[in-house]
């Protein structure tokens, strides 16, 4: 059998599906939904007020950090496993082995050392922080 033949059932298999889905549900759907399903928010809450809020950035500081440092922690721990076999080769050096983990944490620190300067992991502030004028 071609593999040419296998790659195209798949890609039919796969286009048919997602389609097969859309019909039924649009088959099965009510045809007039009802009132509350028109609303904003479909939680059963009555909106107040609008739409436009101020909403404080720190909340995607915090994502942006956490994804970050999230992301250092994933490469950090295979970056282990292939330290331990390259001490174990005695061709590399130490440094060489060592340096570019050392540079990429040293990195991190620099922008954790930047962000907490910025305020970024600073959820509160303390009332020195605020000043004897503000509450």
């Amino acid at each position: 059998m071609n593999d040419w033949i296998a790659i195209g059932a798949l890609a039919l298999v796969g286009i048919l599906i997602p389609l097969g889905m859309m019909a039924v549900s649009y088959l099965i759907r009510p045809t007039v939904p009802e009132m509350s399903k028109r609303a904003t928010y479909e939680s059963g809450e009555v909106p107040t007020g609008g739409t436009r809020i101020r909403f404080n950035i720190q909340y995607y500081m915090v994502a942006l950090l956490f994804v970050i440092f999230d992301i250092e922690a994933v490469l950090l721990f295979p970056w282990t496993v292939v330290y331990q076999d390259a001490l174990a080769a005695e061709s590399i050096s130490l440094a060489r082995a060592l340096g570019p983990m050392l540079l990429f944490v040293a990195i991190l620190l620099v922008g954790l050392a930047w962000a907490w300067r910025n305020g970024a992991v600073q959820w509160a502030k303390t009332p020195r922080q605020l000043g004897p004028d503000r509450p």
